[in-house]
């Protein structure tokens, strides 16, 4: 029979946030896939777990997973694990999971420990609707994209975000998005866990005082849907009807049909179209 590959979550921080589960399939299979050895021996070494461990990461992440699959088809079982938090989440784990179901793995997932969702509960922002977008992109106009579409998302917005790159994204984030408030955390399950609840401008003016340590995790509110019908509201308006009614019928929308998007906009009635377009 073939393996199965465990995804097991470990902690962020406390180690007593890992669950009795996840301690029982760590010892009980026969390899771990690591992100970082020599991070993660500390925890098992903690919990006197002696499974023999294999290094799985960014750089390795497809050829490792092509070998790992194949212990999996030879019957070895496999607890993925990351070095915080819940792999597979922006984390090679993907890869790997995505192979797997290729091959006709079975893939189990041991819930546990994950920093956005922590750092959100704490935020004070709101949960019932959210969007996760990890690290924002390096290259600089795929980010500035990224950025543009964030700047219209009525969803609470989560950023992971390192130390030394705090203050360019803050920056970018307020150019963007205008001054939103934010949540900052970092620290989160440890002795000294921080949510620092402010405004993005307050939040640039702030660590330009003190320089940012730790690794955060920014959880910033969205756009109310009201301002957004309010802006492009205001757009339409600076268009003249006829531009308007381009704007739809340049998207495939027939006639009479953009005449009743341009009167919602407009906040008029279809027969003023008409009449105007007369």
């Amino acid at each position: 029979m073939a393996g199965m590959l465990y995804i097991c979550a470990t902690p962020i921080g406390n180690l007593e946030d890992i669950t009795l589960r996840t301690l029982r399939v760590l010892k009980e299979v026969d390899l771990i896939a690591a992100e970082d050895t020599r991070h993660s021996i500390k925890l098992l070494n903690h919990f006197e777990i002696k499974t023999p461990m294999t290094s799985y990461h960014e750089f390795n992440k497809y050829d490792k997973a092509v070998q790992l699959v194949e212990k999996m088809k030879q019957g070895i079982n496999i607890a993925l694990i990351t070095d915080a938090g819940t792999p597979a989440i922006s984390d090679p784990g993907e890869e790997l999971v995505k192979q797997c179901h290729a091959a006709g793995i079975e893939v189990t997932s041991l819930p546990g420990p994950s920093a956005f969702v922590t750092a959100l509960t704490i935020s004070g922002k709101p949960t019932r609707r959210f969007c996760f977008e990890a690290f924002l992109p390096y290259d600089k106009k795929e980010r500035a994209e990224v950025l543009e579409e964030l700047k219209k998302e009525t969803r609470t917005i989560m950023l992971y975000e390192a130390p030394h790159k705090l203050k360019k994204t803050l920056k970018d984030l307020y150019e963007t998005l205008g001054d939103r408030e934010i949540s900052l955390c970092k620290e989160l399950t440890k002795k000294h866990e921080t949510n620092f609840r402010t405004t993005l401008s307050a939040a640039i003016a702030h660590y330009e005082q003190e320089e940012p340590k730790g690794e955060f995790v920014l959880v910033i509110e969205g756009v109310s849907r009201a301002e957004l019908i309010q802006e492009e509201m205001q757009g339409f308006l600076a268009m003249t009807i006829e531009e308007h009614m381009q704007y739809y019928t340049d998207q495939g929308i027939d006639k009479k049909e953009a005449m009743k998007k341009v009167a919602k906009d407009r906040g008029v009635s279809k027969r003023d179209i008409y009449q105007a377009l007369l």
